[in-house]
């Protein structure tokens, strides 16, 4: 069972090493989790002397006032055998053997954390003790109650260490130790006070008695001993500590507990209680006690840990990596928040994510609507017809066939499909920037970098405009390609014109008979559909080919060629975190390895068993 108790001193001291006290936060805290002691005790009690005697040492600060400022968390290792020393948390590779350096220290540590002031701080120190004269057993060590605040000290002190006193043992893993003098009346009793009210049952409190041999003659305190005064689950026990005088002629500790031993074997009021009195029988309860109450907390505590270190690995990955110090990482780390972001956007337009169905929406129904829209029949009504077939004979009349004037009814036709085909490309081109600005906020790194994130959704949005300039070039020549070059099998599968078309004597406006105006609207319809129909396959190609396979290629090229020239400071501007993030990636990280190694302890502690 003694491994129980080293394993929880670990992990307190890993706690206090990764920052968590046991404070109000936003981050989980393990500290709470762990069975502890809690020493608490008016100013006047005789705290430091309990403690002192279940060490068997003179190591705590002495003086009037409040003495200690800060929690101790003393943690106790019996040896079999060796010569007693100490170590301190801050200090671990400094062993102390002489304890009136222990003592100062304490006072200089403390000293170190809240200036030479006379204020408190809930920063614990830690301090640990190997000797073959004490049991296993950690015990925390809180500042002592008072009643006034003394000069150099804040109006709220009072209020203040109440508070940190209370937030120790307010705790449902905390054992507290009340230490209440036998000289005074319980019901004043301050340690006595506060316990009951967050243990109004006595379930978790040990009473503890000092001076009971300087209480007044004719008065005992065998009715608070044998818990008819104050009743509390666990038995009282009485300790007699060492006078003012002992302590500065130097008494010995080990003489100290022989003569407390003996004290209650002779005193009459007392015999019956001896057994169970006294600090040594403190210290041993004490170990005892914990021991058990860590062995039941065990498979909680590791259910707690391993639930937590899910929910800070979950947070972590969501806030991303953090930033790299070189130039070269910085890069690296851009260029795979760019992939990341490149990779999501493919998927978009491969159809892994919504999206790119809108793309084939343009084609199927708004380009072919469109198209529909130009309503080629009535470009090629009878006036229209007449209109520029005698305007493109110019002053010579066609001898055979009006070749001109069909050339000019299929040009003017053929020319509106541009529009439609503009459209398309533009339609295109804001479905893409659309699926950038999707992409972008899907891409969970660049929400960490506001100005990496507009650095890199403009030159996304530039490289879709100049795609665009290039598909739309592409598209037009499909049209002007149309307009250029006529299909002329078209014309020779058609049924040739007996007729010599219009009577010579007739003015050059009244030339053609309508019927014969008729057929070559009709003829030139037939002509421009079968273009626009091939146009209508052909102009979704070329768009899909420049712009959308051009996007899903080389979206970023051009950025990550300009970012291959930039410094490292120019880099660093781009991964611009919001120092909060920042800040909360640190703190979950030293708390995720505060987890990680109190899962290891304790696998560790399993095991062995």
């Amino acid at each position: 069972m003694e491994n129980l108790i080293q394993l929880v001193n670990r992990l307190q001291r890993a706690c206090t090493a990764l920052g968590d006290h046991g404070e109000e936060s936003a981050l989980p805290t393990l500290w709470d989790a762990l069975p502890s002691i809690a020493v608490v005790g008016g100013q006047s009690s005789g705290k430091s002397s309990v403690l002192e005697s279940i060490v068997g040492k003179d190591f705590l600060p002495r003086g009037s006032g409040i003495v200690t400022r800060r929690p101790l968390v003393l943690q106790l290792h019996r040896l079999d055998e060796g010569r007693e020393y100490a170590e301190f948390g801050h200090l671990p590779r400094k062993r102390f053997t002489d304890f009136a350096a222990v003592r100062k220290e304490i006072a200089d540590e403390t000293d170190r954390e809240t200036g030479r002031s006379k204020q408190i701080s809930s920063v614990p120190i830690y301090l640990s003790i190997y000797s073959p004269n004490v049991v296993n057993l950690t015990l925390i060590d809180l500042p002592g109650l008072t009643k006034v605040a003394v000069e150099g000290q804040s109006d709220s002190i009072v209020t203040d260490i109440e508070n940190m006193v209370r937030s120790y043992i307010e705790k449902p893993n905390c054992i507290i130790l009340a230490v209440s003098p036998a000289n005074q009346d319980l019901a004043t009793s301050d340690a006595i006070k506060v316990s009951r009210e967050v243990d109004p049952k006595g379930e978790r409190t040990f009473g503890v008695l000092t001076k009971i041999d300087l209480m007044d003659k004719g008065t005992d305190a065998v009715d608070i001993l044998e818990g008819r005064a104050y009743k509390l689950q666990f038995p009282w026990i009485g300790v007699v500590n060492r006078s003012q005088q002992d302590i500065n002629k130097n008494v010995d500790m080990i003489a100290a507990r022989r003569r407390e031993r003996e004290y209650f074997a002779q005193t009459s009021e007392y015999k019956h209680l001896a057994p169970r009195m006294g600090s040594e029988h403190l210290g041993k309860v004490l170990s005892k006690h914990l021991e058990s109450v860590i062995k039941s907390r065990i498979p909680g505590l590791q259910s707690l840990i391993n639930k937590t270190i899910i929910e800070l690995e979950s947070e972590l990955s969501r806030l991303g990596k953090p930033i790299a110090t070189d130039a070269g990482g910085k890069l690296y780390m851009i260029m795979e928040i760019c992939r990341a972001f490149d990779g999501i956007f493919k998927e978009h337009l491969d159809g892994i994510r919504p999206g790119g169905d809108k793309i084939y929406n343009v084609f199927d129904n708004q380009l072919p609507a469109a198209l529909k829209r130009l309503q080629f029949d009535k470009h090629l009504a009878m006036e229209n017809v007449r209109k520029l077939i005698t305007e493109a004979d110019g002053y010579q009349p066609h001898l055979i066939a009006p070749e001109q004037g069909y050339r000019r009814l299929i040009e003017t036709a053929l020319l509106t499909i541009k529009g439609p085909a503009e459209a398309a490309v533009d339609a295109v081109h804001g479905l893409l920037k659309e699926l950038v600005h999707k992409s972008m906020s899907e891409t969970m790194e660049l929400k960490q970098y506001p100005s990496l994130r507009v650095e890199v959704g403009n030159a996304a949005v530039e490289s879709l405009d100049r795609l665009k300039e290039e598909s739309k070039k592409a598209t037009l020549q499909l049209v002007e390609m149309e307009c250029s070059y006529l299909t002329v099998d078209f014309f020779r599968k058609l049924p040739q014109d007996v007729e010599k078309g219009g009577n010579p004597t007739h003015s050059i406006f009244d030339r053609y008979n309508d019927s014969y105006l008729r057929r070559i609207g009709s003829t030139v319809l037939s002509y421009v559909n079968m273009v626009c129909a091939s146009l209508r396959n052909s102009i979704p190609k070329s768009i899909v080919y420049c712009q959308v396979r051009e996007a899903k290629r080389s979206l970023l090229d051009h950025f990550f060629t300009e970012l291959g020239k930039k410094e490292g400071r120019q880099l660093g501007a781009l991964l611009d975190e919001d120092p909060a993030i920042m800040q909360r990636r640190m703190s979950l990280a030293k708390r995720l390895e505060l987890y990680r190694n109190a899962q290891a302890e304790i696998d560790s502690v399993a095991w062995s068993k």
